[in-house]
């Protein structure tokens, strides 16, 4: 007759923290996955028994079951990672809402592997002045790439007219300085129209990540 082990209080202990740190991975998948438009309700920490527990294996991401649909916006976000040095780092359609500002900012920073305050600032920015003009809901794509010693923000949207517009606030003012610090802390910004859409861009110095540090 097999007989298991019981658990000592070290095991316990190395297993909260296991638990504790894939927690933590669930949390960052959900919220890197939200920013895509992707919701899993079945994403949980799945802890094995005592008698499978070997080693760091004790807490475990369970992806679960999901739709078609699902399925191949996963692997658009998949396929949208891992790209080379110099090229897009970020290519991401989403829905302009406040809610998706935070999952945007740290999936920036996923992306850029170091603090980057400033294309943080700048994206949030771009995408707060499309929620505040165009209304929520409005489909947007962000995009973030590196080239020739600087980092490009691209933040693209459907209505061809409504440009953003510098203007100097007043200290009574409420608004209007957001545009007024991408102004400062961007190299230069612009706008590109179409007849489907507009792109408003700007471009930051490559090291900003570093300086942020």
């Amino acid at each position: 007759m097999r007989h298991t082990q019981p658990a000592t209080a070290t095991t316990v202990a190395s297993l909260n923290t296991v638990d504790d740190e894939t927690d933590r991975c669930v949390d960052d998948l959900k919220s890197a996955l939200a920013v895509h438009g992707i919701t899993l309700p079945s994403l949980c920490v799945d802890v094995p028994t005592f008698a499978g527990v070997c080693g760091r294996n004790a807490g475990l991401v369970a992806l679960g079951n999901c739709n078609t649909e699902t399925a191949r916006k996963l692997i658009t976000a998949l396929r949208g990672t891992g790209r080379a040095e110099g090229s897009v780092l970020l290519d991401l359609d989403l829905v302009a809402a406040p809610k998706v500002v935070p999952e945007l900012r740290r999936t920036l920073r996923a992306c850029l592997g170091a603090p980057c305050a400033d294309v943080q600032l700048c994206v949030t920015e771009l995408v707060g002045n499309v929620i505040r003009h165009l209304g929520e809901g409005v489909p947007v794509t962000v995009r973030v790439a590196r080239s020739g010693g600087r980092t490009r923000v691209e933040v693209s949207d459907p209505d061809p007219r409504a440009l953003p517009v510098l203007r100097h606030a007043t200290a009574d003012d409420e608004t209007g300085r957001g545009l007024a610090l991408l102004d400062a802390v961007a190299l230069r910004w612009g706008v590109e129209q179409g007849a489907a859409g507009k792109t408003v861009w700007c471009e930051l110095a490559e090291d900003e990540p570093a300086r942020a540090a």
